[in-house]
């Protein structure tokens, strides 16, 4: 045990592992949850950390508050301490990942972030917004993280949008994700749009994907594993569960889906669960 504490230290520290050791190249490996500080999981008689970053939760506040700085300069970030925050939204950014079964989202068996993912900081800029609000009920700090995440990663994606616990952005420029109801295990490409039709939204259940160009409009409900082909397009329309609908509403086609949305793109159970 004598090396697992040289190599990892005390549960919960912000440092990385040794003096500034690498594990992973470009990672910083932390000792259990850098969010939450939960204890190691162990291995083969050696503890793991279950969730690495590429910045530390202080050089990570550091960060944001730069980037908010440099595509905002109007003195507003100096107004706040955004550390807590950032661990809280760590936490919802690990629990999500954790259930990612796709390349970059997990390294040598640990869930990763990496801020220069843009995918991965879409998402937890996403999550950082919305925390700060439910949290406090402030909208100056999460509009300018919006707006930062829309500059950096052209997603417009608010930071009251009701976005489920799990879900996955795929590269997506050009993605408008509206108010609308969400089940876990939404999977979001480029170029989409949810979107309200006579101020209604549509109702998505468990486990679907929305591939590049599809639009979802309206009081439209979708069921339970569910694909949306490229190009797909629909308003004020039901999809059952288990179907894959291609082509434009009212022309649109349901198909059969044989292969559930979870089997394809996630885990059925979280790393290191």
């Amino acid at each position: 045990m004598a090396l697992a504490h040289e190599l990892f230290g005390k549960v919960g520290s912000d440092e990385p592992v040794g003096s500034g050791q690498q594990q992973s190249p470009g990672h910083r490996v932390y000792r259990g949850n850098p969010a939450t500080g939960r204890p190691l999981e162990y291995f083969g008689g050696m503890p793991r950390p279950t969730f690495s970053t590429t910045l530390t939760p202080p050089e990570l506040a550091g960060y944001v508050t730069r980037l908010v700085a440099n595509y905002l300069p109007d003195g507003a970030e100096r107004k706040v301490n955004l550390k807590p925050q950032v661990r809280a939204a760590l936490e919802r950014l690990e629990h999500c990942f954790s259930r990612i079964h796709r390349k970059y989202y997990t390294i040598d068996d640990r869930v990763t972030f990496d801020h220069l993912n843009s995918d991965h900081m879409a998402a937890f800029l996403y999550f950082l917004g919305n925390t700060i609000w439910r949290a406090s009920g402030d909208t100056g700090l999460p509009t300018r993280l919006f707006y930062v995440n829309k500059a950096m990663n052209g997603i417009d994606l608010y930071f009251s949008v009701p976005m489920p616990d799990i879900f996955l952005l795929v590269h997506p420029v050009g993605t408008v994700v509206g108010s609308a109801t969400y089940g876990d295990y939404l999977v979001l490409y480029q170029n989409c749009t949810v979107g309200a039709d006579a101020g209604i939204y549509p109702t998505f259940g468990e486990g679907v994907v929305l591939f590049s160009r599809t639009s979802v409009l309206g009081n439209s409900t979708i069921g339970d594993d569910v694909v949306f082909a490229a190009n797909s397009f629909i308003v004020n329309a039901d999809v059952p569960s288990n179907s894959v609908v291609v082509g434009q509403f009212p022309g649109h086609r349901i198909l059969p889906n044989t292969v559930p949305v979870r089997d394809r793109l996630f885990k059925s159970t979280p790393q290191g669960g």
